[in-house]
């Protein structure tokens, strides 16, 4: 769940289902919580009274998402320094990162003009479609 960044799974068949929710971190440490039931009996869902769970955190801003599945680079190389950092100024149509997609490096560019508000996916990062990679406001 950690590597695909997961909040919920779910897995269903005849008369059985397992859903696997990640349960909001409190104190530093991390907890998983797994229910299963079947459709005779169906368990209590103890993270659906959960406020903090209910109200997902989502940054402001445009977010510029991964327009492919690929590795996501923050850099040109190891030893250069990354596109863009938090609190920088970017102008539309800058490159703001890469995704390397069948051995072939694919440029991601700023839609619009702004500051990087929020830089969500990690360098050597698996993204899939539709990810987001990073917020500008």
């Amino acid at each position: 769940m950690d590597e695909f960044r997961l909040e919920e799974a779910k897995l269903e068949g005849d008369g059985w289902k397992v859903v696997l929710r990640r349960k909001r971190r409190t104190n530093g440490g991390g907890a998983v919580l797994v229910s299963s039931a079947n459709s005779e009996s169906p368990a209590e869902d103890p993270i659906e009274d959960d406020p903090i769970a209910a109200t997902p955190v989502t940054p402001t801003g445009i977010p510029v998402n991964s327009p492919m599945n690929g590795i996501y680079y923050a850099s040109p190389s190891p030893s250069s320094p990354p596109f863009v950092k938090e609190g920088e100024s970017v102008m539309a149509d800058q490159v703001v990162g890469l995704i390397e997609a069948m051995k072939v490096f694919n440029e991601i560019v700023a839609p619009i003009s702004g500051t990087v508000i929020k830089l969500v996916a990690k360098n050597g990062e698996l993204v899939n479609p539709g990810d987001p990679l990073l917020y500008i406001g």
